[in-house]
């Protein structure tokens, strides 16, 4: 069973960079053909797509986010970092970390974690 963990400060000044990490369990993040995706859920709005990276290490991000977006890992502790930079009150959300087994299809979610932009 894999199963996929959010851990990152739930509150984070404007202009400052979000720093939130999935620890990945049950399932190493280089094998496979899989996606590990950032999404988020802004207050009263719908899922948001932000990038992914592959089992390859390849990254792609959301268009409309991609200036302000970087994700990494660590294959040492099967973690996987998503950074946003320069953040306002808009990227106020939960955010998850998901698995995407292909063609969009996401099998495994992590609980979500709440991360506030507020001075």
């Amino acid at each position: 069973q894999v199963q996929l963990q959010e851990s990152g400060p739930g509150l984070v000044k404007p202009s400052q960079t979000l720093s939130l990490t999935c620890t990945v369990s049950g399932g190493s993040i280089t094998t496979g053909y899989y996606f590990w995706n950032w999404v988020r859920q802004p207050p009263g709005k719908g899922l948001e797509w932000i990038g992914y990276i592959r089992t390859s290490g390849n990254t792609y991000y959301s268009p409309s986010l991609k200036s302000r977006t970087s994700i990494s890992r660590d294959t040492t502790k099967n973690q996987f970092t998503l950074q946003l930079s320069s953040v306002t009150p808009e990227d106020t959300a939960v955010y998850y970390c998901v698995r995407d087994s292909g063609n969009w299809y996401y099998d495994y979610w992590g609980q979500g974690t709440q991360v506030t932009v507020s001075s």
